[in-house]
């Protein structure tokens, strides 16, 4: 139960996990996802961030720890019993079809449900406008934002309640970042709860409800992403000085 007396969205409990036997990169990370939340991930490199949503999303082993969605234990579920259950995943790498085109690359994000798929695209046209001015272009051939807005829209396809973002910025132009952050803003509030790992520290915690700074594979700090841009040490340890605002 969080502090509202509701159960979360998702919980998780002494996460402890990794690629390698006997080597673990996740060391007891704790999280929470309320209701309608939009939750973000910071931290440096090698701390464990990415790992924490690839051992959510059964895409690697969890040896200790749960992983509870609307109260119900999913750990090491499959990752395609999790896309039925309303968890949608964009991965940082590989995250597209390159040889298929866009409408393609939506379909297949609702490939087990064709009769909504009309629908669906509208909503995802209507969410990232230029996608609908390239249906019939290969993904391989677009600018990396709009591999980016292809890899969101597949994975709304399927109307999750919760969207999983790995570095979505990632490898983009700061004008290019911007539209990212705005769209899954704009995701959030039409009604789906994000969790969103990025190296972006200072715009994730801008438009983040709460955020944490994994460290090492454990918790460093959490508290609102407001509290934690203007934390001292936060900003000290991980952020640096551009991270300090008015």
């Amino acid at each position: 139960m969080n502090d509202n007396g509701q159960t979360p969205t998702i919980e998780i409990k002494n996460l402890v996990a990794g690629y390698v036997p006997g080597v673990n990169i996740l060391t007891g990370v704790e999280m929470v996802l309320n209701q309608g939340e939009l939750v973000g991930i910071v931290g440096p490199n090698g701390a464990g961030k990415s790992t924490m949503l690839k051992a959510m999303f059964g895409l690697i082993p969890v040896r200790d720890g749960t992983v509870e969605f609307n109260g119900e234990d999913i750990t090491d579920r499959k990752a395609h019993e999790l896309v039925e259950m309303g968890i949608g995943y964009v991965p940082q790498l590989n995250n597209i079809f390159p040889s298929l085109t866009v409408r393609e690359n939506l379909e297949m994000g609702l490939f087990l449900r064709p009769e909504k798929v009309k629908d669906r695209i509208g909503y995802v046209v209507d969410m990232f406008g230029r996608l609908g001015e390239r249906m019939d272009q290969r993904a391989g051939s677009l600018s990396g934002g709009e591999r980016q807005m292809v890899a969101m829209g597949r994975a709304l396809m399927a109307e999750p309640s919760v969207l999983l973002l790995d570095e979505p910025s990632a490898g983009l132009s700061p004008a290019l970042q911007d539209q990212v952050f705005i769209r899954t803003r704009q995701i959030n509030r039409a009604g789906v709860g994000v969790i969103m790992v990025e190296q972006n520290a200072r715009r994730c915690l801008q438009i983040c409800h709460r955020g944490y700074v994994l460290d090492q594979g454990q918790n460093a700090y959490t508290n609102t992403g407001n509290a934690l841009l203007h934390d001292p040490k936060v900003i000290e340890l991980y952020l640096g000085t551009l991270a300090k605002v008015d």
